[in-house]
């Protein structure tokens, strides 16, 4: 079972800033083309995770200017759907997240969507300390939920457990409880 969330869990306390990967032009983080940045460090250490050398908050090299310029420049390719953050733990690593969100947002709108992938539950999120609620915000699509080994489902979309949902961030967001994403493709 993954560990649950303590007072200690905020960003400020445990982030040092670290990615443990940036995937531009990727098919398999989201919907669509997508440019991926992995962040590093992660509390939940859920049995089977698939990324689990990114547990550590040291773990690969620290984001500077240089990534950041990357990944933005990345993401102004018009095929480019949007940004999606994964990790480790995104809500752990707001210092990060925030800063490159923002940035898209500020230079590109919303015209780029942004995925992230968590441990909590929005839920959680929606009751957690102003940096995430922040994070939050600018998220439209989250996957949330820790990765349960016994439910591991390799056949639904965007996810690894049966217990974890895809929501449309935003929505729940604005009603204060979670609301399922709607694939624009769907039939």
């Amino acid at each position: 079972m993954p560990r649950e969330p303590g007072p200690g869990w905020r960003s400020e306390r445990v982030s040092h800033g670290y990615v443990a990967d940036y995937k531009p032009f990727v098919m398999v983080d989201g919907e669509g083309v997508r440019c991926a940045l992995y962040v590093s460090g992660c509390l939940f250490a859920c049995e089977g995770c698939f990324n689990e050398a990114a547990w550590s908050f040291r773990y690969g090299r620290p984001y500077d200017d240089a990534l950041e310029d990357r990944v933005l420049a990345d993401l102004a390719h018009p095929a480019v759907q949007g940004l999606s953050l994964l990790g480790g733990e995104p809500f752990l690593n707001t210092g990060v997240c925030l800063r490159l969100v923002r940035r898209l947002r500020a230079e590109q709108g919303r015209a780029k969507d942004v995925w992230c992938w968590t441990g909590w539950t929005v839920e959680e999120l929606l009751d957690g300390p102003p940096d995430q609620r922040a994070l939050l915000d600018e998220v439209d699509v989250l996957v949330d939920g820790r990765f349960e080994l016994a439910r591991r489902d390799l056949t639904i979309a965007f996810r690894g457990s049966a217990n974890q949902r895809v929501l449309d961030a935003r929505a729940s967001v604005a009603t204060g409880r979670a609301v399922r994403w709607a694939c624009p493709t769907d039939t």
